[in-house]
Protein backbone atom coordinates (compact mmCIF):
# COMPACT_ATOMS: atom_id res chain seq x y z
CA UNK A 1 0.00 0.00 0.00
CA UNK A 2 1.38 3.37 -0.95
CA UNK A 3 1.89 6.00 1.48
CA UNK A 4 -0.24 8.54 -0.62
CA UNK A 5 -3.53 6.56 0.58
CA UNK A 6 -4.62 8.60 3.43
CA UNK A 7 -5.15 11.06 0.65
CA UNK A 8 -8.94 11.08 0.09
CA UNK A 9 -9.33 14.61 -1.98
CA UNK A 10 -6.75 16.04 -5.08
CA UNK A 11 -6.82 19.50 -6.02
CA UNK A 12 -5.96 20.38 -9.60
CA UNK A 13 -4.80 23.62 -10.89
CA UNK A 14 -5.64 24.28 -14.37
CA UNK A 15 -3.03 26.60 -16.50
CA UNK A 16 -5.47 29.36 -16.62
CA UNK A 17 -5.65 29.50 -12.14
CA UNK A 18 -9.02 27.67 -11.26
CA UNK A 19 -8.55 25.13 -8.66
CA UNK A 20 -10.80 21.90 -8.45
CA UNK A 21 -10.80 19.55 -5.87
CA UNK A 22 -11.37 16.06 -6.99
CA UNK A 23 -11.68 12.40 -5.56
CA UNK A 24 -8.57 10.84 -5.63
CA UNK A 25 -10.05 7.42 -7.05
CA UNK A 26 -11.51 9.92 -9.40
CA UNK A 27 -7.72 11.59 -10.53
CA UNK A 28 -6.43 8.25 -10.86
CA UNK A 29 -7.90 7.69 -13.68
CA UNK A 30 -5.07 10.05 -15.17
CA UNK A 31 -1.77 7.70 -14.92
CA UNK A 32 0.19 10.87 -14.81
CA UNK A 33 -1.41 12.01 -11.79
CA UNK A 34 -1.74 8.40 -10.24
CA UNK A 35 2.43 8.36 -10.68
CA UNK A 36 2.34 12.00 -9.14
CA UNK A 37 0.70 10.78 -6.55
CA UNK A 38 2.78 7.58 -5.58
CA UNK A 39 5.91 9.48 -5.85
CA UNK A 40 5.51 12.08 -3.53
CA UNK A 41 5.42 12.12 -0.13
CA UNK A 42 1.97 12.53 1.38
CA UNK A 43 2.61 16.22 3.07
CA UNK A 44 3.28 17.35 -0.76
CA UNK A 45 0.30 16.08 -1.88
CA UNK A 46 -2.26 16.54 0.40
CA UNK A 47 -4.00 20.10 0.57
CA UNK A 48 -1.70 21.08 -2.53
CA UNK A 49 -2.57 21.83 -5.60
CA UNK A 50 -1.54 19.41 -8.59
CA UNK A 51 -0.56 22.16 -11.57
CA UNK A 52 -2.03 21.27 -14.66
CA UNK A 53 0.00 23.21 -17.02
CA UNK A 54 -1.52 22.00 -20.47
CA UNK A 55 -4.98 22.29 -19.76
CA UNK A 56 -7.43 25.11 -19.20
CA UNK A 57 -10.74 24.87 -16.84
CA UNK A 58 -13.07 24.18 -19.00
CA UNK A 59 -11.26 21.32 -20.48
CA UNK A 60 -10.15 19.88 -17.38
CA UNK A 61 -13.80 20.04 -16.14
CA UNK A 62 -14.62 18.27 -19.06
CA UNK A 63 -11.96 15.61 -18.18
CA UNK A 64 -13.21 15.42 -14.68
CA UNK A 65 -16.48 14.80 -15.58
CA UNK A 66 -15.64 11.67 -17.89
CA UNK A 67 -13.27 10.38 -14.98
CA UNK A 68 -16.00 10.43 -12.66
CA UNK A 69 -18.19 8.62 -14.74
CA UNK A 70 -15.44 6.09 -15.18
CA UNK A 71 -14.31 6.09 -11.85
CA UNK A 72 -14.89 2.74 -11.38
CA UNK A 73 -14.22 0.94 -14.45
CA UNK A 74 -11.68 -1.66 -14.25
CA UNK A 75 -7.68 -0.69 -15.26
CA UNK A 76 -7.21 -0.68 -19.10
CA UNK A 77 -4.27 -3.60 -19.86
CA UNK A 78 -1.88 -4.12 -22.57
CA UNK A 79 -4.37 -7.16 -23.65
CA UNK A 80 -7.35 -4.69 -24.41
CA UNK A 81 -5.34 -2.78 -26.78
CA UNK A 82 -6.15 -4.55 -29.93
CA UNK A 83 -9.59 -4.29 -28.97
CA UNK A 84 -9.15 -0.46 -28.51
CA UNK A 85 -8.03 -0.22 -32.35
CA UNK A 86 -10.04 -2.78 -33.81
CA UNK A 87 -13.71 -0.78 -33.62
CA UNK A 88 -14.86 2.60 -33.85
CA UNK A 89 -17.97 1.56 -31.41
CA UNK A 90 -18.39 3.89 -28.84
CA UNK A 91 -20.74 3.52 -25.47
CA UNK A 92 -23.97 5.38 -25.81
CA UNK A 93 -22.72 7.59 -22.57
CA UNK A 94 -19.21 8.28 -23.60
CA UNK A 95 -20.89 9.70 -27.77
CA UNK A 96 -23.14 11.86 -26.14
CA UNK A 97 -20.39 13.68 -23.81
CA UNK A 98 -18.30 13.71 -26.82
CA UNK A 99 -21.22 15.75 -28.88
CA UNK A 100 -18.96 18.86 -28.12
CA UNK A 101 -17.52 21.69 -30.84
CA UNK A 102 -14.46 20.64 -32.90
CA UNK A 103 -12.12 22.82 -30.90
CA UNK A 104 -13.06 21.07 -27.46
CA UNK A 105 -13.51 17.89 -28.96
CA UNK A 106 -9.27 18.40 -30.30
CA UNK A 107 -8.82 19.87 -26.47
CA UNK A 108 -10.26 16.91 -24.62
CA UNK A 109 -8.05 14.11 -27.05
CA UNK A 110 -4.84 16.80 -25.97
CA UNK A 111 -5.47 16.67 -22.35
CA UNK A 112 -6.37 12.73 -22.17
CA UNK A 113 -2.71 12.63 -24.05
CA UNK A 114 -1.13 14.26 -21.87
CA UNK A 115 -3.14 13.22 -18.62
CA UNK A 116 -2.24 9.75 -19.80
CA UNK A 117 -5.89 8.72 -19.70
CA UNK A 118 -5.81 6.15 -22.69
CA UNK A 119 -9.46 4.99 -22.58
CA UNK A 120 -10.39 8.81 -22.84
CA UNK A 121 -7.94 9.23 -25.44
CA UNK A 122 -9.42 6.38 -27.49
CA UNK A 123 -13.00 7.66 -27.22
CA UNK A 124 -11.93 10.71 -28.52
CA UNK A 125 -9.82 9.49 -31.68
CA UNK A 126 -13.19 6.75 -32.03
CA UNK A 127 -15.18 9.78 -32.41
CA UNK A 128 -12.59 11.74 -34.78
CA UNK A 129 -12.47 8.68 -36.80
CA UNK A 130 -16.28 7.91 -37.22
CA UNK A 131 -16.48 11.49 -38.61
CA UNK A 132 -14.40 10.80 -41.28
CA UNK A 133 -15.35 7.40 -42.29
CA UNK A 134 -16.97 7.28 -45.48
CA UNK A 135 -15.75 10.70 -46.58
CA UNK A 136 -14.47 11.83 -49.49
CA UNK A 137 -11.08 13.80 -49.19
CA UNK A 138 -13.36 17.00 -50.04
CA UNK A 139 -15.66 16.35 -47.15
CA UNK A 140 -13.19 15.72 -44.78
CA UNK A 141 -11.58 18.97 -46.10
CA UNK A 142 -14.77 20.84 -45.55
CA UNK A 143 -15.64 19.15 -41.72
CA UNK A 144 -12.08 20.07 -40.23
CA UNK A 145 -11.89 23.56 -42.52
CA UNK A 146 -8.13 22.12 -43.74
CA UNK A 147 -7.08 24.16 -46.69
CA UNK A 148 -6.38 22.12 -50.14
CA UNK A 149 -2.59 22.94 -50.93
CA UNK A 150 -2.00 20.35 -53.51
CA UNK A 151 -2.06 21.26 -57.04
CA UNK A 152 -4.22 19.18 -59.25
CA UNK A 153 -0.77 17.34 -60.47
CA UNK A 154 0.00 16.48 -57.54
CA UNK A 155 -3.37 15.04 -55.98
CA UNK A 156 -3.11 13.03 -59.23
CA UNK A 157 0.55 11.60 -58.62
CA UNK A 158 -1.07 10.59 -55.10
CA UNK A 159 -3.92 9.09 -56.20
CA UNK A 160 -1.68 6.93 -58.75
CA UNK A 161 0.63 5.82 -56.21
CA UNK A 162 -2.04 4.87 -53.49
CA UNK A 163 -4.73 3.23 -55.95
CA UNK A 164 -3.75 -0.03 -54.15
CA UNK A 165 -5.50 1.58 -51.16
CA UNK A 166 -8.91 2.71 -52.99
CA UNK A 167 -11.72 0.70 -52.08
CA UNK A 168 -13.32 -1.33 -55.04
Amino acid sequence: MSENAGIAKLILESNDGAKIEIDRQVGERSVLIKNLIEDLPEDEVSGQPIPIHNVNEAVLRKVIEWCEHHRNDPPTTDDDADTRKKTTDIEEWDQKFMQVDQEMLFEIILAANFLDIKPLLDVGCKTVANMIKGKSPEDIRKTFNITNDFTAEEEEQIRRENEWAEDR
